[in-house]
């Protein structure tokens, strides 16, 4: 069959999207309630803005229209336009007016242009005739790496890990050792200079904010805004081009995988924010540019009691029905795509609860649940879940199965309650500073599958946390009704920036407490890109939006944010050299060794006594002794070998006057070294005390005690 000078035989209906050999490329899309699918080509990969030739597809396979072309080349533009019913009232919302990408393309070239043309229908609900061309991105064609070169994988032990949330963009934009032409890209984010503060900084793992290709919501084009931290994609297979210093023509594929290779040569894991619970093309009056167009019926959650509306899970309009066969085949395609061909090590996945609903109800045994489980590529890699979404009970913090670990917002909460002042009493701390035993061990899960945080990038940042109580968001043009209000914060007296040197001093002694807190926990430590140089949003608690200085780190560091980055690097160095604070397996609370004596964990009061079940529960308890003992580890090296460590007694003090605490004595310790003290500004605090005196904690601090014991 041939169409002007172009031939086109039947081809293959695998595998999905364009496929390049050497005589061509093969170009396959689902579409189970099409009536008829055209390709189109646009110019060639030397004229990207030529005219327009349409090939009828009309080989069907099991619901895949394919056909080959010959002569076609990697760079070349497309897209498809899908034929079918237009009855709303259905589900059906085919209009071949609208040019639409496909979801396997493995890179995007320009962007959406917000006009009439781009919707599928008019306000009155008919279809609309005019042509979305000119306003819409192109596919492209995109050639396999033959050799692909990602580097050693890291694979750094769960117990190991500690996690650095990271925007490309926000990374390296203002970053003075990065050239200026390489700043806010993959290439930059891969640069020599940025990866030096990764590794002094001592992280093991970079968690990317989203990277597949994303378009910005028609609300926020209207204001002249951006989505600019990517939670609206339109590919899941293509990273998203304006990270790119290669332009959009298809090199940013490779720009990419290079940016993995350098990671992984300097020994880091890349995890990727992803989002699979909904798409940029929004609620149905929303633009029409690839799955509403495709196949709506079967690509979205319909209302069962209005098929014209979708079941909306996301709060952003659509949710993606990963109960259907070729939805759910779309998204482990893109997993598994993501780790073999572009190197990543895992994955975290925005609202995961939304992907784990089966008829309504979230069920740790869905089909995508049960998928992943039994893939012999995704199961391998690290899975985090955010354990919520925003649908009837979709919080399911300690409900996903082995496997996955979760965003623990119960340690945020509790973490936030205790250092602000709360009268929360110290049990729900305990549970938390520990690895939260009570909500992941009873199904056989480790203390690493509490990913413990305390801020994120959604929410304020660490300096923002001790300066507002109140969220400061005007300046995202939704009149300040944007982001939570539940903020669980203390100002110190004064909202937001002030000249006084006390509050100041207090502001800056908190976050060490926060860090210490965070960086000290049993389980895994997520740390925000930023927060060890002391940045601010400007109380801005949701710049999904602000693609600027407010989201960008600011490199230029006074004396104050230099000594906070090394305060925290003391902090990670802590970490990683100390196994007892790592846990592979939650603690007992009983003696750890054939002594009988010294028990793997204890808790103090300040009178130097051990905590009674009255005291875990009292609302005045400001003061918590943390006991760690690492002379004889629940854990085993990879040959069997016992591992040991020293052991610490951390103080945490969150009251507002000064308190004098006993330090135990007898089987406990003969004396202590002092680690640090987040009393001082560097957090110094060198010097021994003998066991059985007292230690002034001065008011908001933490001190870390290494023990002596003659014995050892």
């Amino acid at each position: 069959m041939t169409h002007g000078a172009l031939e086109v035989w039947p081809g293959s209906p695998h595998p999905l999207g364009a496929t390049v050999t050497a005589e061509g490329v093969n170009f396959a899309l689902w579409s189970a309630g099409a009536e008829a699918v055209e390709l189109c080509l646009f110019g060639t990969p030397e004229d990207p803005d030529g005219p327009e030739r349409r090939i009828p597809l009309t080989e069907q396979t099991y619901h895949i229209w394919h056909g080959f072309v010959p002569g076609i080349r990697p760079g070349q533009r497309y897209g498809y336009r899908v034929h079918g019913p237009w009855r709303p009232s259905e589900g059906l919302r085919f209009n071949p007016a609208k040019l639409l990408v496909d979801p396997y393309a493995r890179a995007y070239a320009g962007t959406v242009t917000y006009t009439d043309a781009i919707y599928g229908q008019r306000p009155d609900g008919t279809p609309d005739p005019t042509d979305s061309a000119p306003f819409v991105p192109r596919s492209i064609v995109v050639a396999p790496d033959p050799n692909p070169n990602l580097g050693p994988r890291p694979r750094v032990p769960w117990e190991d890990t500690i996690i650095y949330e990271v925007h490309v963009k926000g990374f390296t934009q203002l970053h003075p050792g990065v050239p200026e032409h390489l700043r806010g890209t993959y290439a930059g984010f891969a640069h020599p200079a940025a990866i030096e503060h990764l590794l002094k900084l001592g992280v093991t793992t970079v968690e990317l904010l989203p990277v597949h290709h994303r378009i910005s919501e028609p609300f926020l084009a209207t204001r002249g805004l951006s989505n600019y931290w990517g939670y609206n994609t339109l590919g899941f297979f293509a990273p998203d081009a304006r990270f790119s210093a290669s332009g959009d023509g298809g090199d940013q594929v490779a720009e990419f995988k290079s940016m993995v290779r350098a990671l992984h040569e300097a020994g880091l894991e890349v995890i990727l924010d992803v989002v699979y619970n909904h798409t940029a093309e929004g609620p149905p009056d929303g633009p029409m540019l690839a799955f509403k167009g495709i196949d709506n019926q079967r690509y979205y959650r319909l209302d069962p009691n209005d098929w014209s509306r979708y079941r909306d899970y996301t709060g952003t309009g659509n949710t993606l029905d990963l109960r259907q066969f070729h939805p759910l085949q779309l998204v482990m395609d893109s997993l598994r795509y993501w780790i073999t061909e572009m190197g990543v090590d895992g994955f975290r996945f925005d609202l995961a609860s939304a992907l784990a609903r089966s008829l309504h109800d979230v069920d740790r045994l869905s089909s995508f649940m049960a998928v992943v489980h039994q893939d012999p590529v995704v199961s391998r890699c690290k899975l985090i879940a955010e354990p919520w979404d925003l649908g009837p009970g979709g919080y399911q913090v300690g409900e996903f199965p082995p496997l996955w670990t979760e965003w623990n917002g119960r340690y945020r909460d509790a973490v936030r309650d205790f250092w602000r002042g709360a009268p929360t009493g110290m049990a729900e701390l305990g549970w938390r500073l520990t690895g939260s035993a009570d909500l992941y061990a009873d199904d056989g899960r480790k203390p690493f599958a509490s990913i413990n945080f305390i801020t994120a990038h959604d929410g304020f940042t660490m300096r923002d946390l001790v300066t507002y109580e109140y969220k400061h968001n005007e300046a995202n043009g939704e009149h300040n009704r944007d982001g939570t209000d539940d903020n669980r914060a203390y100002n110190f007296g004064v909202e937001g920036e002030t000249d006084d040197p006390e509050i100041n001093a207090a502001r800056r002694r908190q976050v060490r407490n926060l860090l210490a807190t965070l960086l000290l926990s049993t389980g895994v430590p997520m740390l925000v890109a930023g927060d060890e140089m002391y940045r601010t949003q400007h109380g801005n608690n949701n710049p999904y939006c602000q693609d600027n200085e407010i989201s960008w780190l600011n490199w230029d560091l006074d004396d104050h944010a230099r000594t906070l980055l090394d305060f925290t690097r003391r902090l990670v160095t802590l970490r990683r050299q100390s196994p007892v604070f790592r846990q592979p397996a939650f603690f007992l609370g009983e003696p750890a060794g054939d002594d009988g004596t010294v028990k793997d964990l204890a808790w103090f009061r300040p009178d130097g006594h051990e905590m009674t079940p009255a005291d875990w529960h009292s609302p005045q308890a400001r003061t918590l002794g943390m006991y760690l003992n690492g002379e004889r580890l629940r854990q085993r090296g990879p040959r069997g070998e016992e591992i040991t460590d020293d052991s610490y007694l951390l103080w945490l003090h969150a009251g507002q006057s000064h308190v004098d605490v006993e330090l135990p004595a007898g089987v406990w310790a003969d004396g202590y070294d002092v680690v640090f003290d987040t009393a001082a500004e560097d957090g110094d605090g060198d010097r021994r005390i003998p066991a059985g005196t007292s230690l002034r904690l001065v008011p908001r601090s933490v001190v870390l005690l290494r023990v002596i014991r003659s014995t050892t």
